[in-house]
């Protein structure tokens, strides 16, 4: 026996191992309490630990209504600011005012005429919906990838979501132009993304068997992503009249954004969402690894296709509007997971509201840094990103694969 200290509260416990995870043998209990147990005292089964599960109160991982409050605030604030932002100025008290004389009963008369009235809700607030809906899908999707696959570096391309959205949308571009095209490129998109991550689930669980492996699945994501990127090549090859534009819609951008692109991906950002904020227990569980998982009485395979499924549904819906912006997933998971929590009971929900703000302030930058033209908003995100992924890998001690 190995006495060592508890990661969370630094009492004294004596464990088997000594290894993060490892459990008191001295303690008997059955699955279903086990499971509960291991949601809200992730490393340890010290007499602290049990004791506030005994009393129905984490002592780790809990989101804290300080912190909630707190991200709903800097996710207020960005939607507030870049509704303000543009070459027709507006303040954000009269924006404010304009939004509360939406809402019955209340009595508040907008101050905004005609012309600024159509400014906010129809040129600038779809953009900045759009916005916010695509980071918080990126984002919350990043972090459920990183506890199903226990790597650190993964997001919501890995499982070749992009590739396949790409070859969906080159197809459009180089083949169906004008109006038509235009109508089909989210679906066509979309349809990419969904079948190249079933070629992907369907190549790694062949391989690994009934349990599933993460591994597997990283690696069959690698070579669908691979096979995905080397179609998309042959046909911009055959089509070189339609590079820039496949060029730009892959660097990503939220530019003449619509309601309509909003009513395309807000039923599968809020139906994906949900899903992953309510298995956000179960990540901490998956965290562990499939042995452990599955010694409390998990069904690991559907619960890892189900948090799949529904990471890549909603990320597909995402890119499906705005092309692909990367290491939205990266940045905002681990930026919580460093100054807030490691537990996916916070980073889950944090990721969603964080994701959302960290986009709609990205694209501020994408379109006043070059004003009046706009950069792509994924060659923004990627300046912050690529150093930010470095560092990761940097801190990252072991990536599972």
């Amino acid at each position: 026996m190995i006495d060592k200290e508890c990661a969370l509260c630094c009492a004294p416990m004596v464990c088997s191992a000594g290894a993060p995870g490892c459990w008191c043998e001295q303690l008997l209990l059955d699955s279903e309490a086990s499971r509960a147990l291991r949601a809200v005292a992730d490393n340890c089964v010290c007499k602290d630990c049990l004791g506030g599960y005994a009393q129905g109160s984490p002592v780790n991982g809990r989101l804290s209504l300080r912190v909630t409050v707190a991200a709903a605030l800097v996710l207020l604030g960005s939607l507030l600011l870049a509704l303000t932002i543009g070459p027709y100025p507006i303040g954000p008290v009269a924006i404010a005012q304009g939004a509360l004389s939406h809402i019955p009963l209340l009595g508040v008369r907008s101050p905004l005429n005609t012309v600024e009235s159509a400014i906010v809700w129809q040129i600038r607030a779809p953009r900045v919906v759009l916005g916010a809906l695509v980071g918080g899908m990126l984002a919350v999707s990043g972090s459920a990838y990183q506890g199903v696959f226990r790597n650190a570096l993964a997001d919501p391309y890995l499982l070749g979501v992009s590739a396949g959205a790409g070859v969906g949308a080159t197809i459009v571009i180089a083949y169906a132009g004008g109006t038509a095209g235009t109508e089909l490129l989210p679906l066509a998109a979309f349809a990419g993304a969904v079948l190249a991550v079933v070629i992907t689930y369907a190549l790694g669980t062949s391989v690994v068997g009934s349990a599933g492996g993460s591994g597997a699945l990283i690696l069959a994501g690698v070579a669908v992503a691979a096979f995905m990127t080397a179609i998309q090549t042959l046909l911009q090859q055959r089509q070189t009249q339609t590079l820039q534009a496949v060029y730009s819609w892959i660097l990503g951008g939220l530019a003449g954004a619509s309601w309509h692109e909003v009513a395309i991906a807000a039923p599968y950002v809020i139906l994906s969402a949900g899903v992953l904020v309510a298995h956000r227990r179960v990540l901490d569980v998956l965290s562990l690894g499939d042995e452990e998982a599955l010694s409390l009485g998990m069904n690991v395979r559907r619960t890892r296709l189900v948090i799949v499924a529904a990471a890549t549904i909603g990320t597909a819906g995402a890119v499906a509007v705005s092309g692909l912006i990367g290491f939205v997933g990266i940045i905002v998971p681990h930026t919580i997971r460093m100054t807030v929590s490691s537990s996916y009971r916070a980073i889950v929900p944090l990721s969603l509201l964080l994701g959302a703000a960290f986009l709609v302030l990205t694209d501020i930058l994408a379109r006043t840094l070059l004003s009046p033209a706009e950069l792509p908003i994924g060659v923004v995100t990627a300046f912050f990103g690529a150093p930010f992924f470095a560092l990761v890998l940097r801190r990252s001690r072991v990536l599972t694969l």
